[in-house]
Parts: structure tokens; C-alpha cells; sequence
């Protein structure tokens, strides 16, 4: 758990939505999943501010205008854990995997940094973290890339410093192990044997196909594989890892920390939450704690310059995942984000989040769409839209 005060009080005056246009990718885009094509995976961003005017901001869906806005801009004053445990009760009953739970750690993660800017000090500090960096591996490998795009991709994260890498395989949504194999023995010959890579295949096979694609790349090492199966079928799982002998990676499908204990109850040996779909920001502390606990490997994926906060307070072979295609774009809307060096993500000396939203670039590049204002109507203690264009 952070240490933080949880009696922390909140009221919150304002929001501000962002909404994007679509924001191209550097080049197409496929995993075995057929994701996630032109576009990064980004709608909008979402700044929300408490009555003293300090605020919290992130990349957010429009499920923040639709299921937060209207509970929380209603000029009630509760704590931090008050606000946490009244949303939950309103959205559990979507379920613990659904987008509105989502939601409700998007706001988690704000009033985090709420608080930090309270205190003046960058969120990862008043996190508790003793250090200003981030350990990172490094992903990509289109399935659309050719094997020589691969190649000069893979080498180019070995020579920006990075000891993992990572690619996708699955390719023709899973019929073409051949071609994955012969993509995977030939990034081992291009990076040399003191280099791990892993490789990601997106639950694109049943048990039998992906022990089968598992012996066909083991001669080349794989660091870990992760997602051979479906991410719920946890006897599947179970089958894989016990049958392959490889060291099996999940957790971007899962909201919260329950699921993790039944992934290491069944065997999976790198738990790998995704920082923008869990339900709560201190479950990747107690994720990564039950991964010590059990000698697991741990490592967390997602918006990796938002991400950096909470790679502060790994340790340096707990690692984020640095995924470029995804990363690239986002990274190029903002004004401020963590200096990439040397496999490491370093965190700017700024109260709150690492990371600020370049909204002029965004508006030159024709990439806002709309801005939309929400605030609390102090007098009816209502929520309501005052402007918007």
C-alpha cells in the first residue's frame, strides 16, 4: 500500500475533457488479435479539480464523462477512501472487468496526484519511491513488419541500451507458427545470446498448438512466453506451463489483484498487470509484492510515461514495458514526459504526474477534436456541462 493518508478530503469543482481525433501510428499495426491497426489506442484526457484548485489529469475514455463526472461534481466533500469505496459500490455491479471499473482507477490515479501536488512533490516521491528512474524492456514486432523491419527494429532497442525485448507472433491469427519460428531464431542470431526476448502471442492458440509453437522457438531461449492462451482459461494455463516447462507471462487482461493469486495459484511464473486497466493503483504494489513473495517474475505494461510513477518503486529487474509503437505516438503529445536512456525511463523533477499534455501542439496538429467543461453548480449541488466547443 502507498503511504499516503487515506482521510485526505476531497471536493471536487471542475472537469475538463479532451476529446481526440484519431492519432495515427508510426507505421500499420497488427497483433494476433488484428489490434491495433492505424490509430493508438487514445480518446481523450480528462483534468479534474478539487475546490483548491490543484488537479489530476490523464488519458482517459469518455466512460470518465459518462460514469465519474456526475458522481463526483456534486460538491460533497468526502476523504480519499470515501470517494474510492462510494464509486466502487456504484460500479461493481458492472463487473470487476468492465470499463467502468476502469474508470474508477482512472480517478484513484488523480486523486493521487492531487495529493502529491498538495505536498508539492512529484507523485512517484509521494509515493514513496527512493529513486527518480525506471527499469524498461522494450516491445514491438508487428506482425505486418517483414522479417528484415523486425530485425532493424529488435537491434535498434539493443543498441538504445535495452537487455529485453519483446515481439509478436501468432501471425496469420496463429496458422503460421513456421514464420514465427524463423522470425524468433533469427532475432537470437542478430542480438547475440546476452540479450532476453520474449514473444507475445495475444491468447491466439488453444493448449495443444501453443506447446507446439512453444517447442518449435525453445531451442532460441525465449525469456518468457507470455499470452499463448486464453488469459481467463486458467486450466489451460495451467496445462501450458506445466507441460512446457517455460516460463509463462499474464496479467493485461486482469482489473485487479484477486486474479493474480489464482495466476500464481496455477503457475504462471511473470505476472504482468497493465497499469491503465486496473481497478486500484496500489494493487500493482501488492501484485508486485506477491510476486517477491512466491519468487515470480513481475513487470507492469501501459502508458509507459505515465507508467514510470509506479516503476519508480520496483526494483531494477522488476520492469515496465516500453511498448514503441504504441508509446511512440503517445509520447509525441505531450510537452513533458520521463527521459528515455539507456533501457531506464528518468522522471522529471515536477510536482504530480511525470507527464503534462501538449495541448497547444495538439490543436496546431488538428488532433483536438473538442474541449468540454463540466462544473459543480455550488448552488443546486448538480452536475452540469457550462461550456463546451
Amino acid at each position: 500500500m502507498f503511504p499516503i493518508d487515506k482521510d485526505s478530503k476531497f471536493s471536487f469543482s471542475k472537469a475538463v475533457y479532451y476529446n481526440f481525433h484519431p492519432i495515427p501510428v508510426k507505421k500499420p499495426w497488427r497483433d494476433a488479435t488484428g489490434g491495433f491497426g492505424n490509430f493508438a489506442p487514445l480518446q481523450g484526457w480528462v483534468d479534474i479539480y478539487d475546490s483548491e484548485g490543484y488537479s489530476g489529469g490523464t488519458f482517459c475514455s469518455m466512460g470518465i464523462v459518462n460514469n465519474i463526472l456526475p458522481l463526483i461534481l456534486t460538491g460533497e466533500t468526502r476523504t480519499y477512501e470515501e470517494w474510492y469505496n462510494y464509486i466502487y459500490w456504484k460500479m461493481r455491479n458492472f463487473g470487476f472487468q468492465s470499463g467502468q471499473i476502469v474508470d474508477l482507477g482512472q480517478l484513484d490515479l488523480i486523486m493521487l496526484e492531487i495529493m502529491a501536488k498538495r505536498e508539492n512533490k512529484p507523485l512517484h516521491r509521494f509515493l514513496g519511491a527512493e529513486k527518480d528512474w525506471a527499469a524498461c524492456y522494450k516491445g514491438g514486432g508487428s506482425l505486418l513488419s517483414d522479417d528484415e523491419d523486425l530485425l532493424s527494429d529488435m537491434t535498434r532497442y539493443v543498441e538504445e541500451g535495452y537487455k529485453t525485448i519483446k515481439f509478436k507472433v501468432g501471425s496469420d491469427w496463429g496458422r503460421n507458427m513456421e514464420r514465427d519460428a524463423r522470425r524468433m531464431e533469427k532475432v537470437r542470431a542478430a542480438v547475440g545470446d546476452d540479450i532476453e526476448i520474449a514473444v507475445d502471442a495475444n491468447q491466439v492458440w488453444d493448449v495443444e498448438n501453443a506447446l507446439k509453437f512453444a517447442d518449435m522457438i525453445r531451442p532460441y531461449r525465449p525469456a518468457w512466453y507470455e499470452e499463448p492462451v486464453h488469459s481467463h482459461d486458467m486450466n489451460a494455463i495451467k496445462e501450458v506451463k506445466e507441460r512446457s516447462g517455460m516460463m509463462i507471462g499474464y496479467g493485461e487482461s486482469m482489473r485487479n489483484k484477486f486474479a493474480f493469486e489464482t495466476y500464481a495459484e496455477k503457475g504462471v511464473d511473470h505476472l504482468m498487470p497493465l497499469v491503465g486497466r486496473m481497478s486500484r493503483m496500489s494493487d500493482l504494489l501488492d501484485i508486485r509484492d506477491l510476486a517477491r513473495k512466491n519468487g515470480l517474475r513481475f513487470s507492469s505494461g501501459g502508458t509507459v510515461w505515465l507508467n514510470a510513477v509506479f516503476g519508480a518503486l520496483y526494483d531494477e529487474n522488476e520492469m515496465l514495458e516500453n511498448h514503441e509503437p504504441m508509446t511512440a505516438p503517445i509520447g509525441d503529445c505531450l510537452s513533458v514526459k520521463p527521459e528515455e536512456k539507456n533501457g531506464r525511463l528518468y522522471l522529471p523533477d515536477i510536482p504530480g504526474s511525470p507527464i503534462r499534455l501538449d495541448i497547444e501542439k495538439l490543436e496546431r496538429d488538428r488532433t483536438l477534436e473538442s474541449v468540454r467543461y463540466f462544473y459543480t453548480d455550488t448552488v443546486k449541488h448538480n452536475f452540469a456541462v457550462r461550456a463546451a466547443y
